[in-house]
């Protein structure tokens, strides 16, 4: 019994009365994903229209004022925010299509195929363009609660989230907060109508200090709330009567595990607009390289998530100079055949 733990790839670790059991394969990979974020950030933050000199970085991050005005705007005001945005925004996108894939037990899940994004979207285009008065911190709560209608309106329908009708309702559903967007598009002022559709497309380009403060608050407590259920998740994955046996609570775990994806993609559809199909392409990317449990496969599909949106950005940023393609549709032209060779493979299942 005691060689299990080896077997299943893990190692003890024990630090005076702490002791864990880890698994080296996925501290690996965490580390060096996280080394990949940090190499492209600075990257980032170097190349553009206005090229910052490599070996002026250490100092522009660390002595921001030795900078002459146009540097220190470009790298402060521009470039950093949008980096760091581009970060958290896919991390919070990975880790509620890993949360929403675990509860659901469906690997095509993510709340941007059940209509949270579009739901979200609904009432934060309405807050930007009949209320713009309206404060930056309420722009998440007004998406918190489209998301959660949204959310909600597919679980009543489908009964179950744990079978596939429950994502494709949530198609549906989506489809219907889509036309709606689409009805405001065709006879809105075409000032309102340029704005929403940079906004609408995923693009970070307005990414501020302030925006991104915004939803570091509300990320943080959402991604506390996964991690501090992530073993329970991990145990109901064993099926509702073993877990219910060694007491979980099913009920509150599936309520909590929905609430914080929501949270988290409403935030995100809140600062930078609809960024598709990240949710649903990090956790399976996490999966094949982390084989682990649910804690890594949340870190994993954050760091996964921030990867594929800030290489998205740089993408649209960079490649058609002085055009910019918004991150969320350079996202979609990867996603939208990923999401097909899904549907292919559980042709089946369906």
């Amino acid at each position: 019994m005691s060689h299990l733990p080896e077997h299943a790839g893990l190692r003890g670790f024990r630090l005076g009365g702490f002791s864990r059991l880890l698994r080296p394969h996925a501290l690996w990979w965490l580390a060096g994903l996280s080394l990949l974020s940090l190499m492209l950030l600075l990257s980032g933050v170097t190349q553009g229209s206005l090229p910052v000199p490599a070996s002026t970085i250490g100092r522009a991050l660390l002595l921001p004022d030795a900078l002459n005005t146009e540097l220190h705007y470009v790298v402060w005001d521009i470039r950093l925010p949008r980096v760091l945005m581009a970060l958290l925004c896919g991390a919070m996108l990975g880790m509620a299509g890993a949360a929403m894939q675990s509860i659901t037990r469906n690997g095509l899940a993510d709340p941007g195929l059940i209509g949270v994004k579009e739901g979200a979207s609904v009432v934060v285009l309405t807050l930007v363009l009949c209320f713009p008065l309206v404060g930056l911190v309420w722009r998440p709560l007004a998406g918190m609660a489209g998301g959660l209608f949204a959310a909600g309106l597919v679980m009543a329908l489908a009964r179950d989230v744990s079978r596939p009708r429950f994502v494709l309702l949530g198609i549906g559903v989506s489809w219907t907060f889509a036309a709606g967007i689409g009805v405001f598009m065709t006879t809105a002022d075409v000032r309102d109508v340029q704005t929403a559709m940079m906004w609408l497309a995923g693009s970070l380009h307005a990414a501020t200090w302030p925006l991104l403060i915004v939803a570091l608050c509300w990320a943080l407590p959402a991604t506390l709330i996964l991690l501090l259920t992530a073993r329970a998740a991990d145990v109901a994955l064993l099926g509702n009567q073993a877990a219910t046996g060694l007491g979980v609570r099913l009920s509150h775990l599936a309520w909590l595990r929905v609430v914080a994806p929501v949270l988290l993609t409403a935030a995100s559809v809140s600062c930078v607009g609809n960024i598709g199909f990240v949710g649903l392409i990090a956790p399976h990317m996490a999966r094949f390289l982390l084989r682990g449990g649910q804690r890594a496969l949340l870190w994993g599909s954050a760091l996964l998530g921030g990867l594929l949106v800030l290489v998205a950005d740089s993408i649209g940023r960079l490649a058609f100079a002085p055009l910019q393609i918004p991150a969320g549709i350079i996202i979609s032209l990867i996603g939208g055949p990923f999401f097909l060779l899904l549907l292919w493979r559980r042709r089946d299942r369906l």
